[in-house]
């Protein structure tokens, strides 16, 4: 992710949440040497998703990731996935984390699809009072991928 992808990001952001992050809250990702931002673009540069990994020792979790409305259903959002688990490979990370809202059906399909567990809720966590699952994927039962 780069300055020149953070107009769009932000409307990516801003469309798939009711409380979207802040130019500052990406910039801060940016700058923070544990954090990698990255975003997925269509073949002529167009950002069509993104997603926020932060690492913390053996471990790395998801902050934030979408896709932008008019590319979802077309696999990007499994690739950023896919790229996450790649990195935490490459870097030998034990564990990938992340937490996601009880109602993002599509979302928890995929992670659970991906060899994400379900370890525990988060009661009304979101601004509407939906719980968050928090999900868990060992990296070390995950079969090779190729998306770094």
């Amino acid at each position: 992710m780069s300055i020149e992808d953070l107009d769009t990001v932000l409307k990516i952001e801003s469309a798939s949440f009711p409380r979207p992050w802040t130019r500052r809250h990406f910039l801060d990702e940016m700058e923070h040497p544990g954090s990698f931002p990255t975003v997925a673009a269509t073949g002529d540069g167009e950002v069509a998703g993104y997603l926020c990994l932060k690492q913390v020792l053996d471990e790395a979790e998801i902050l934030d990731v979408a896709v932008d409305p008019t590319f979802r259903g077309s696999g990007i959002g499994r690739a950023l996935v896919d790229w996450a688990i790649a990195f935490c490979r490459v870097r030998k990370l034990r564990l990938l984390c992340l937490e996601v809202r009880v109602g993002n059906h599509e979302a928890i399909s995929l992670y659970r699809h991906l060899g994400f567990a379900e370890v525990g809720r988060r009661k009304n966590y979101y601004e509407n009072g939906d719980d968050a699952i928090l999900m868990d994927l060992s990296i070390a039962q995950v079969e090779e991928c190729d998306a770094v």
